[in-house]
């Protein structure tokens, strides 16, 4: 597959060489090409959800490099950030499957029907705040082996979820804020019994980021007075370019 050969030669612990992408990236443009000609309301579910996440992070891709080297004047976000490209996410629109959309109509509108709040962390946002982008493609095979992967990385990365015992604080990304009806869908009956009196939202980050903690974590939660914060998103560029390497 085109795009494996592309993130495993650009992509490095979720953090992309953008500027030798944009100069050698035909491979790139050719797998975005191949998108509009596919039929992905036809495939069995872990072919469509697969089909989704990869043709999301290969337009981000696109996105960023179509306007790379990235230096904003918006000082609502990072000077390098893809924030600062006007309508990155709700306004530019490409063609996928036979259709005109954006990325976020991917996300809130084809991504949402799946009901699998994994697939948020699943996505690159082209940022340092959000899941980490993978070196490989998903694939249908093992679709909820990689899902799972994305779900316990959540747990090790302080961007996703931090406990900061000194302060009794619980901070999470801000997808979990951004999502919550459907992270609450799928996770707040999963909760353990002790936090039956959380709301909603708390108790499905817990049921999300639970099998993963240490005993230690386990120990400060299970007590049952710490309180929720969520996490500003770091929209900054997660770009390789300059930092060294290619």
């Amino acid at each position: 597959m085109a795009l494996d050969q592309i993130l495993d030669t650009y992509v490095r612990d979720g953090f992309v060489y953008y500027h030798a992408l944009q100069v050698e990236r035909g491979k790139l443009d050719g797998y975005i090409a191949q998108l509009d000609r596919a039929a992905p309301d036809q495939l069995p579910r872990n072919d469509q959800i697969a089909f989704w996440l990869n043709a999301y992070n290969a337009l981000v891709l696109k996105t960023v490099v179509d306007h790379y080297p990235i230096h904003g004047q918006s000082t609502a976000y990072p000077a390098k950030s893809l924030r600062q490209v006007p309508g990155a996410f709700e306004r530019l629109s490409h063609r996928v499957g036979g259709r005109q959309l954006t990325l976020d109509q991917i996300e809130q509108t084809i991504l949402a029907r799946f009901n699998d709040p994994r697939l948020y962390f699943a996505i690159g946002r082209g940022s340092v705040g959000g899941g980490r982008l993978r070196s490989a493609a998903f694939v249908p095979a093992t679709l909820d082996t990689q899902l799972a992967e994305v779900a316990a990385e959540c747990t090790n990365r302080a961007q996703c979820i931090h406990l900061d015992m000194a302060s009794n604080t619980m901070t999470a990304s801000a997808v979990f804020s951004w999502r919550q009806q459907d992270f609450i869908a799928a996770g707040a009956s999963q909760a353990p019994p002790v936090f039956a009196t959380r709301s909603p939202i708390e108790r499905a980050i817990l049921a999300f980021v639970g099998p993963k903690l240490t005993t230690t974590e386990r120990d400060f939660l299970e007590k049952n007075t710490f309180r929720l914060a969520y996490e500003a998103y770091d929209w900054t560029l997660n770009d390789l370019t300059g930092r060294g390497g290619r």
